[in-house]
């Protein structure tokens, strides 16, 4: 045993000190990445607190107030049509219990008059825009703004339209491949691989890994963006349906592995954007700022505005 710890040791000594000397260094195993934009101002479904989501008004508004990414979401409706929509089920943003999926693009209903913000809860938006667009109506309107498109469902004509709708308007360097789905993403990345793409929920787990076991410097990643919740909005702005996302425990250690500023540098030294989502608050916008984070998502892109020309950021 004696024998065995006189190698061991000096071996890890040296394991240690190599990856944590690469974790500060990772130029000398990595090629930077580059995208072709930087994006510190990032408004989630368009900003969500100041006009309905995802609506025309809602992206216009957002570039109003110098928006670096416009987030939003997509699904296809019965007749082909690629729509930006958060959820498939009509039910929370128009009142009428419905599948996207299940209605011709002329028939889908218009959202409510006033909308809770979900991540800012028991607050509402509204706006004169209660139409749900198509993604094509987005990309004509601001054909060279950074758009965020997260894919939830596993449907491979989905998937192809977006992609055939990003080479149609030349966007393929000013869009990212977006899901929690590995398998959504790999369906993503087959059919376009040329657009950025982020982290997913299983390789978001398998960064902390490599992370906290030292691996992560020796390992090339292929993402350009991570995007993480900061954990201190949990059961403060933002209440998660997932009960254990709610117990503080779970908060406390999502907190304790997420919120590590050398985890984060080595990522922007790699050339990977990192974004804390979804803001809301002073307070908020503050902590991101001080863990240096590339960009904060937020449904409120005028406060955002207003934070950073107060901090001349």
């Amino acid at each position: 045993m004696g024998r065995a710890l006189y190698y061991a040791l000096p071996l890890l000594g040296g394991y240690s000190l190599t990856s944590w000397y690469l974790l500060r260094n990772p130029h000398y195993l990595h090629q930077k990445k580059h995208l072709s934009f930087n994006c510190h101002h990032i408004s989630h479904r368009g900003g969500a607190g100041e006009k309905i989501e995802n609506t025309m008004e809602a992206f216009k508004n957002a570039v109003a107030q110098n928006t670096d990414l416009l987030e939003l979401d997509c699904h296809l409706t019965k007749d082909g049509r690629v729509v930006v929509s958060h959820d498939l089920n009509l039910l929370r943003q128009t009142g009428h219990d419905k599948n996207i999926c299940d209605l011709n693009y002329s028939e889908l209903p218009k959202y409510k008059e006033r909308l809770e913000v979900t991540f800012n809860s028991g607050n509402f938006s509204s706006g004169h825009d209660r139409q749900i667009p198509l993604l094509e109506e987005v990309f004509q309107k601001f054909p060279t703004m950074p758009i965020n498109i997260e894919i939830k469902e596993d449907k491979d004509e989905l998937i192809k339209k977006v992609s055939d709708l990003v080479k149609k308007y030349n966007r393929i360097e000013r869009t990212i491949w977006a899901s929690a789905s590995s398998t959504i993403m790999n369906k993503c990345r087959k059919e376009n691989p040329d657009m950025p793409f982020g982290f997913t929920r299983f390789r978001g787990i398998l960064l902390l890994l490599l992370f906290y076991t030292g691996l992560l410097p020796f390992v090339p990643l292929e993402e350009s963006v991570a995007s993480t919740v900061m954990p201190s909005i949990i059961n403060s702005a933002y209440y998660p349906q997932n009960r254990i996302m709610r117990n503080w425990i779970s908060v406390h250690l999502m907190e304790k592995l997420i919120m590590r500023k050398s985890l984060i540098k080595h990522l922007k030294d790699r050339g990977i954007q990192v974004y804390f989502w979804v803001l809301n608050k002073e307070k908020h916008f503050q902590r991101a700022w001080e863990y240096e984070v590339t960009g904060i998502m937020t449904d409120y892109p005028s406060s955002l505005q207003m934070f950073m020309k107060s901090t001349e950021h």
